[in-house]
């Protein structure tokens, strides 16, 4: 079951959940020419006489969605979800498909000319895109998982107004990665193949002699991706950030601990920290129990954290308006 988790997270890579969005609310499809590839997303248009926030939502790795769904992992529709609750407060929001996943996928390049970069790029361009629409003010960037490193380091180039990290790692996946093989007991050498694999792509090498059992995670195709995954620190990233930033972790993440939240927040001192009691990777209230919480990835009926919506919310309505909104504020 861990491995099934570990491969959802490294593989290429209160408030009630709406039935519908609110009647006072526009859908629109939206696309970005890049040029090697259009990519395809949705926005949510709160109707509004003046220019409204707009909030550039990233998903987590893998085949995952605009809507935060994963055809691996299933259907649990969160960043959809969390885009209506940010308009039912007049926030607009753009999320999209990664290339190579979803309606974009005609946009992907063959697996092995994937790298982080193309992500991080595609991102700025999204926000360029924003910044130059007239129906939008400020330029806010969310990341969820995985997207939170994407945000980290597409929101400079951006010039966002903010950044929102939900479930954001605060370590380098190299050393993540280990921890989760080891937690999960993998045999002996197998672990031992694991961890030189790991290695290997941290020194920017590939390796074709990976075991049938270790495929999922390192198939030769997928190394390049990880090679420019792996040079990554996420906390060094969200360190070199300006801009006010936000980190909200669960504590009952099963693949993101509450020590990387930490370690984000020392990574950038006046970020603000919420620790969201019980919350788990999908941002829904679930106990540690490890079918509930296989079951809440594929449950796109179970309510959304109440208080990730709130905090994220009072987090853009107080920088756009100007406000201060530093440490003093966190949670917990």
């Amino acid at each position: 079951m861990m491995l099934r988790i570990l491969f959802l997270a490294l593989t290429l890579f209160g408030t009630q959940a709406l039935a519908a969005p609110p009647s006072n609310v526009l859908l629109r499809p939206i696309e970005l020419d890049t040029g090697s590839g259009t990519l395809y997303g949705s926005l949510v248009l709160p109707k509004s006489s003046q220019p409204v926030p707009v909030v550039l939502i990233i998903a987590g790795s893998g085949p995952t969605d605009r809507d935060g769904n994963n055809p691996i992992g299933g259907r649990n529709d969160s960043l959809k979800k969390l885009a209506w609750r940010l308009a039912q407060n007049n926030i607009a929001s753009v999320r999209f498909d990664k290339r190579g996943i979803a309606q974009s996928q005609p946009a992907g390049p063959d697996e092995r000319q994937l790298n982080l970069d193309q992500y991080v790029t595609d991102a700025v361009a999204w926000g360029d895109k924003l910044k130059s629409d007239p129906r939008f003010g400020k330029v806010f960037v969310l990341g969820h998982s995985e997207g939170a490193l994407i945000a980290s380091l597409a929101a400079p180039r951006i010039g966002a107004a903010g950044v929102i990290s939900i479930a954001g790692t605060g370590r380098p996946v190299g050393e993540l990665l280990r921890e989760q093989l080891q937690r999960n007991k993998l045999p002996p050498a197998l672990l031992q193949r694991s961890f030189e694999l790991i290695s290997t792509l941290e020194a920017g090498r590939t390796d074709d002699n990976v075991p049938k059992d270790l495929e999922v995670i390192f198939r030769p195709s997928v190394q390049p991706y990880l090679i420019s995954l792996l040079r990554y620190n996420p906390a060094t990233a969200f360190a070199a950030m300006k801009m006010p930033a936000l980190i909200i972790q669960g504590t009952h993440d099963i693949q993101v601990e509450v020590k990387d939240a930490h370690l984000l927040k020392a990574a950038k001192p006046d970020a603000v920290l919420t620790l969201i009691n019980g919350m788990n990777h999908v941002m829904r209230i679930v106990p540690m129990d490890m079918k509930r919480q296989i079951q809440s990835y594929n449950d796109p009926n179970q309510r959304l954290a109440g208080e990730l919506g709130d905090r994220t919310v009072r987090f853009i309505t107080k920088v756009n308006a100007g406000q201060p909104f530093s440490s003093a504020h966190n949670g917990r």
